[in-house]
């Protein structure tokens, strides 16, 4: 009877364990610490400066490391175009466009497009996305002639239906009409996507044939995004074969425009637009197109984290002071549980408010940082959680990474521009509401 009751022991000890063990494996183990060197360096340089708040800074020397990877990677036969609204700022573009050599810009909303229409003059400009021409007809009513700016021969419209060709087409009719102008007009292709645009030769063809019977408007060229071909998974071939996919039927549609159109089609003077931050490298002379797109990659935000862009590094940070820095994290209707909740995560032991919050971003310093799923998120105070590892007082700064660039960046007022040591400019940013 006793060896019946040890061995009934045995397996009640067994049986409770397990689980036991399993939890304790599962507890979140112990982390954080304090800023690196660089970070500490750049916490000194926002406070020299007088940037208690949310600033967003940009790197020089990172940013200038990122454009030298874009030249070594261009292709030599194919132009660089610069994505306006993943940089939305005049001086930050007048810095990439001097850095690179273009005059080639991509813009994507129309009070960006007044505002470049303005302050660059000389810009060559191909909206990104097929507007609203409702947006088309704002642009004009807001344009100024006097500025140099000349939209019939720098400003191209992307269609990507025939029914929006057909509302166009009136603008068109009536800007000729009144002023003389010829719109023109750029196509997009549904290379792969699936996001819209023009799907395969037949498709453009169709549209070609009504572009001809229009003196009001002129074709300019073909604009095709495959961003798709970075995320494509091996088993499904992978991003070079996704890419190779995505160019064949680019150049048939070229290939179409070119025996539709004879000698009225010039690869030398149509714009042939490819290419965009997280394909760019896997680019070579051999493709359909003439000129490359990226923006994104300049900067590199957290979705651009690729083994596409693995040579350049992340160049805009954002950085906030610590409002408030407790030895215990307290949730409201449940401070009994404070203990436990540090008892099973130790990384919930000290409570931080930063100035701000709620961006897209994610925090890269100092580490063992985490938000609080409990409480949540606040535009005002955004509650981190840390362990005792975490070296953070009051007027300390968290340090973030966007996850993208072009809304994060217009949230924050003039860029910080940081520099060996010191914040040397502020670029004032984009007003999105013009």
């Amino acid at each position: 009877m006793a060896k019946f009751s040890s061995r009934r022991r045995l397996l009640l000890g067994a049986a409770v364990a397990a689980p036991v063990a399993a939890a304790v494996a599962l507890r979140p183990s112990e982390k954080g610490g304090a800023h690196d060197a660089y970070f500490m360096q750049l916490q000194q340089a926002l406070r020299k400066a007088g940037l208690f708040r949310p600033t967003l800074v940009i790197d020089r020397e990172k940013l200038d490391h990122n454009i030298a990877c874009l030249r070594s990677h261009l292709p030599a036969n194919k132009g660089y175009r610069i994505v306006e609204k993943s940089l939305p700022s005049l001086e930050l573009l007048r810095y990439v466009r001097k850095a690179t050599g273009t005059d080639r810009l991509m813009s994507f909303h129309q009070p960006f497009l007044n505002l470049i229409g303005r302050e660059m003059p000389d810009a060559q400009v191909l909206v990104g996305k097929p507007m609203p021409v409702g947006a088309a007809q704002r642009f004009y009513e807001r344009h100024d002639p006097s500025s140099g700016f000349v939209p019939e021969r720098q400003l191209q419209w992307l269609l990507d239906t025939p029914e929006r060709m057909a509302q166009y087409r009136e603008l068109a009719r009536a800007r000729h009409r009144d002023h003389g102008e010829r719109m023109l007009v750029n196509l997009e292709l549904d290379i792969g996507l699936h996001r819209g645009g023009l799907h395969g030769p037949q498709a453009v063809v169709e549209m070609l044939r009504e572009l001809q019977k229009e003196p009001s408007m002129k074709f300019s060229g073909f604009m095709g995004y495959e961003a798709h071909a970075s995320k494509m998974p091996d088993f499904l071939g992978g991003p070079r074969e996704a890419l190779a996919e995505a160019l064949g039927l680019y150049a048939d549609c070229v290939a179409a425009a070119r025996e539709e159109l004879g000698a009225a089609f010039d690869d030398r003077t149509l714009t042939l637009n490819a290419g965009g931050s997280s394909t760019y490298e896997l680019y070579d002379e051999s493709a359909p197109c003439n000129e490359i797109s990226m923006g994104s990659g300049l900067v590199k935000p957290t979705d651009f984290d690729r083994p596409t862009l693995a040579d350049h590094v992340p160049a805009c940070f954002i950085g906030t002071p610590v409002l408030k820095a407790l030895d215990r994290s307290e949730i409201a209707g449940l401070e009994s549980l404070t203990g436990a909740f540090a008892a099973w995560d130790p990384n919930t032991s000290r409570a931080f408010y930063l100035y701000g919050g709620y961006w897209y971003a994610d925090i890269v310093s100092p580490p063992g940082l985490q938000h609080n799923a409990i409480w949540g998120h606040s535009t005002n105070q955004e509650l981190v959680n840390g362990s005792r590892k975490v070296e953070l007082a009051v007027d300390d700064f968290v340090f973030l990474r966007s996850r993208q660039s072009e809304s994060v960046f217009l949230q924050f007022g003039d860029i910080a521009v940081y520099h060996q040591g010191d914040i040397v400019v502020s670029w004032p940013v984009f007003d999105s509401a013009a």
